[in-house]
């Protein structure tokens, strides 16, 4: 009995791997189509199948599904944690220093070889819809409709070719709309296709869809046990702009009112996300926010009360406008099913970088700590991953690109780019990858006045070299201290393995070609204007 078992058991993994050989020769076969989506600053913490409690909360179901029927990548990181940098390094299989957009404001050399004039040449269909932020119109795409420059939530301005269009609707449904109607239209077509679909949500300033406004109301979410933090030996920390309950506009940001009974926003230093709404959509607003904006007023609150009930607003109108990006989501995938497309269409969910949820009293990004670095990565490719699995290798933004193309059967337009394919992982062929990433932050100063970085990470360590007009190093032992409160570079136990991390970044600046003038400083006055400007932008707080 035991044997009959044991030989239809036998008999059952022979038959389901032929199966899935030959689901992988078709795809050998049948180059897959990419739909790549990307959402802007989606922390890995506000997707529910990476098992945050912010996730249990506010649930992420549809995204969730990529990783059901897929995998889910544990450790993906970017290498420049900042919007247009990020997707420059996604598009180049570069690095920024390579690729020559290091900062936001720079301009995107089009004329430089990209992953979908690759894929072009491989007879693949191409389209982005949605996010650029690359400042210059998109190359290598036979289709673009774009937001312009950052995108506003509440009727966007579209471009297409030569035209500009204010549409009326709220971006993160129309970017859905836009990419399923691109969809739609090629329906018969014989050509594989790289759609990419990217989202302005959820981008500072959180503005939800009308319907989202008071979704979750009755919700208090956990503020992280860091929320208030010492930073100590962590200069760079201590010295940045972006504490919620310090650097947060509360009109812009918290959609706080300028007192009790107003529908006036408080501080609001850049009016036009509110103006450029209709009275109708300003007027569902501002009724949704009446009564909760009164009830602060009453409550009186002053010092760390205050500070606890920011950051409980800014999870609110951050985890509400998630909810729209994963209804979008949720509707691709059903069409995807409908019409039978995924069974070969490789989906990608993702984000430009990682983002803070309060985590050292933080929003925003840009550091190379983990909420900061860690990219969420959600993949599905029937035949090729197998649905339900974990992935635990380092893997980067920078190897996006040279991925894609393996899949897509050009493998060698991959030679002169810095990432690397994934394919066997995503196969489970081999769990072994890299051994360490890359990072360098430039964006300085700007926004959030975040100095200078770069640095190593390993599966357990990390190093970081903050620079500019400081000059400081900062070592983590990221399994004994995960959430990177002990900067151990002067520990003597870790002094053996700071030296190796020391050597492991310079080869690895070797290999990627970092030279000294990737390092240059801002004269101080610079420095101290940049300091000055955001000091009166910010404004008086309410205390």
């Amino acid at each position: 009995m035991q044997l009959r078992f044991i030989l239809l058991l036998l008999c059952a993994v022979m038959i389901s791997c032929k199966q899935q050989q030959k689901q992988q020769a078709a795809v050998n076969q049948n180059p897959p189509n990419i739909l790549f989506i990307m959402s802007d600053d989606h922390a890995f913490q506000a997707i529910s199948a990476y098992g945050h409690e912010l996730g249990k909360l506010a649930p992420t179901p549809n995204i969730d599904r990529i990783a059901k029927n897929g995998t889910i990548f544990q450790n993906n990181f970017c290498t420049n944690s900042i919007c247009g940098p990020s997707r420059a390094v996604i598009l180049t299989g570069k690095h920024s220093h390579i690729n020559g957009f290091r900062m936001n404001g720079e301009q995107f050399d089009g004329n430089q070889p990209t992953l979908p004039k690759y894929l072009k040449k491989l007879g693949y269909q191409t389209a982005i819809i949605g996010k650029w932020h690359l400042h210059g119109p998109p190359t290598g795409f036979d289709y673009w409709d774009i937001l312009n420059d950052q995108g506003n939530y509440y009727n966007p301005e579209f471009i297409s070719g030569e035209d500009t269009t204010v549409v009326d609707g709220y971006a993160t449904d129309l970017i859905t709309e836009k990419g399923l109607a691109w969809l739609k239209q090629r329906q018969g077509s014989k050509e594989p296709f790289y759609l990419m679909v990217h989202h302005k949500a959820p981008h500072r300033n959180w503005m939800p869809a009308l319907r989202h406004l008071n979704v979750y109301d009755s919700i208090t979410f956990p503020l992280p046990d860091t929320y208030f933090p010492e930073f100590e030996n962590q200069q760079a920390a201590a010295e940045q702009q972006q504490t919620i309950y310090k650097d947060m506009f509360e009109g812009h940001d918290l959609k706080m009112s300028d007192g009790y009974g107003s529908t006036e926003l408080a501080h609001n230093p850049w009016t036009t996300d509110f103006e450029r709404m209709t009275p109708e959509q300003r007027n569902i607003w501002d009724q949704a926010y009446l009564a909760k904006n009164n009830a602060f007023y009453e409550a009186n609150l002053h010092g760390r009360e205050l500070a606890e009930w920011k950051g409980q607003r800014y999870l609110h109108e951050y985890l509400a406008t998630v909810k729209a990006v994963d209804e979008g989501v949720g509707k691709i995938l059903d069409y995807l099913e409908e019409t039978g497309l995924d069974k070969n269409t490789l989906v990608v969910y993702t984000s430009d970088q990682g983002f803070y949820l309060g985590e050292h009293g933080w929003f925003d990004k840009r550091f190379m700590y983990e909420e900061s670095m860690k990219m969420p990565l959600l993949m599905q490719l029937p035949g090729v991953i197998e649905s339900g699995t974990t992935i635990d290798a380092l893997v980067q933004n920078l190897d996006f690109a040279p991925t894609f193309l393996d899949l897509a059967g050009g493998k060698q337009y991959a030679n002169e780019m810095q990432g690397t394919s994934f394919r066997e992982v995503l196969e489970g062929k081999t769990s072994d990858f890299k051994d360490a990433v890359y990072y360098h932050y430039y964006d300085y100063p700007a926004f959030h006045m975040v100095k200078r970085q770069y640095g190593v990470r390993t599966k357990r360590y990390k190093l970081i070299h903050f620079y500019d007009d400081i000059d400081t190093w900062e070592f983590y032992d990221l399994q004994n201290d995960p959430k990177e409160l002990h900067n151990a570079i002067n520990d003597d136990e870790y002094k053996h393995i700071v030296n190796l991390m020391h050597r492991k970044l310079d080869s690895l600046q070797e290999v990627y070609n970092v030279t000294g003038k990737e390092f240059k400083t801002t004269p101080k006055e610079k420095v101290d204007q940049a300091y000055e400007g955001f000091k009166k932008l910010r404004g008086t707080p309410i205390d």
